[in-house]
């Protein structure tokens, strides 16, 4: 287990660098000057043509991309992601304001999705071809087929309507304020986590579909065995891997609709911060904002690895 461990670890730091890399490729290639926009574009520029000069040297514009490539990622492994254009603040002291909003949704939309996804799929199976089979089916597919930025605009405007309800727009930690903190987090990651609940409930009842029809079930159903046991003992512990799988391969759909939801749901996180700092060119928010999320997808997919590894010990000894 430890070599397969230091395998994937080792093989996820070209993956980070390769995927920072193409970030501040596309963040440099991008049409438009961004001392231009910054300073309200062509028609709100007041600068003459020397001082928009100056600008783009102070900022480092004029130097070739490889040298700010190169600056740029000696300041990432520093720690340094430089200052944002838009609030002229350190971008490091920006993210760490608004991440706690982020991490605080992903990981309330994660345990809500395994909480519903694992019991749905497995009773949909267990009930193959039933009504209830068929109405869980049909509220699945609601999950894959209805965009989250529009769940959360109806979600919103349903509670406004039937229970006069709108969430707290002053941000409050669960450390502080818990309860007001559930009320604001409980709709947007329940909307947010609708998507992956379908995705995984699926992905649970066709494993468990593939593992009731197995030999071994039939034997341990002959043997008397409550079904209880036969299901969680036998089945679902050989069900669970591809279900695995899949959590890992949603977190990158589940941090992208992240950046939607807290601007639905105006929570102060990183997507809100992210799509603020587009709209005003801000490269290096972009940039270290983007860069991080890579990083939150890589270290899921790193723990599905080994939760892979310690479900199936094949894996291990390859």
């Amino acid at each position: 287990m430890r070599t397969y461990l230091m395998t994937r670890l080792v093989w996820t730091v070209p993956v980070l660098i390769g995927a920072v890399t193409v970030i501040f490729v596309i963040m440099q290639i991008l049409p438009g000057d961004v001392a231009l926009v910054i300073q309200g574009g062509d028609e709100g520029s007041r600068l003459s043509a020397e001082d928009m000069e100056r600008l783009r040297t102070k900022m480092g514009l004029d130097r070739p991309i490889h040298v700010r490539y190169l600056e740029w990622l000696s300041g990432v492994a520093r720690l340094d992601l430089g200052v944002s254009l838009w609030t002229g603040q350190p971008v490091i002291r920006e993210v760490g304001l608004r991440f706690p909003v982020s991490l605080q949704l992903v990981i309330m939309s994660v345990l809500l999705s395994a909480l519903l996804a694992i019991p749905i799929g497995i009773l949909s199976a267990l009930k193959q071809d039933s009504f209830t089979d068929y109405a869980l089916r049909s509220l699945l597919i609601g999950g894959l087929s209805i965009p989250n930025f529009w769940l959360g605009m109806l979600v919103i405007l349903g509670l406004m309507s039937a229970f006069r309800w709108m969430p707290p727009l002053e941000y409050s930690t669960i450390f502080t304020d818990p309860w007001t903190s559930f009320q604001q987090f409980i709709f947007p990651a329940l909307v947010l986590g609708y998507r992956q609940t379908a995705v995984s409930a699926r992905m649970t009842r066709s494993a468990m579909l593939e593992v009731l029809r197995a030999d071994y079930v039939r034997t341990a159903r002959s043997k008397g065995l409550r079904e209880q046991i036969v299901v969680w003992r036998h089945a679902f512990g050989n069900a669970i891997l591809p279900v695995v799988t899949i959590f890992g391969l949603e977190m990158a759909v589940l941090f992208s609709g992240a950046v939607v939801i807290e601007k639905v749901f105006t929570l102060p996180g990183m997507g809100s911060f992210l799509v603020d700092a587009i709209a005003h060119r801000d490269v290096p928010v972009v940039q270290a904002v983007v860069g991080l999320i890579v990083l939150f997808v890589v270290a899921a997919n790193l723990l599905v690895d080994l939760a892979y590894g310690f479900f199936d010990p094949r894996i291990r000894y390859r």
